[in-house]
């Protein structure tokens, strides 16, 4: 699936996350004092959610590539099992699309 400018979504939500963390990341490092115990807490608070939310965003990747990729081969295998049924569900998709198109 690709967006307006032709960037799959999944890399602009990668880039995304990666620049929220690493903004996260910098105010972590640079705001506050020290001293303070609420500032302590929040930091703290803060640096927990952002190693889970890393955590859980590559474990959603791990699982939608590992879906994606076990479906892939079920349509490869499918095709191969059923060579003239894949012709044949081929040949429809394209005229389907062909008739969409041409509507334009």
């Amino acid at each position: 699936m690709a967006t307006k400018n032709n960037e799959p979504q999944d890399t602009r939500v990668d880039d995304d996350l990666a620049l929220l963390t690493q903004t996260l990341e910098d105010v972590l490092n640079s705001s506050g004092d020290t001293a303070d115990q609420k500032y302590v807490e929040l930091k703290a608070k803060a640096e927990k959610s952002l190693k889970e939310v890393k955590s859980r965003a590559s474990d959603a990747a791990d699982s939608y590539y590992a879906r994606a990729k076990q479906a892939v081969d079920r349509a490869d295998e499918y095709v191969h099992d059923k060579p003239w049924q894949g012709v044949g569900v081929g040949a429809a998709l394209g005229l389907v699309v062909g008739l969409l198109l041409a509507r334009r």
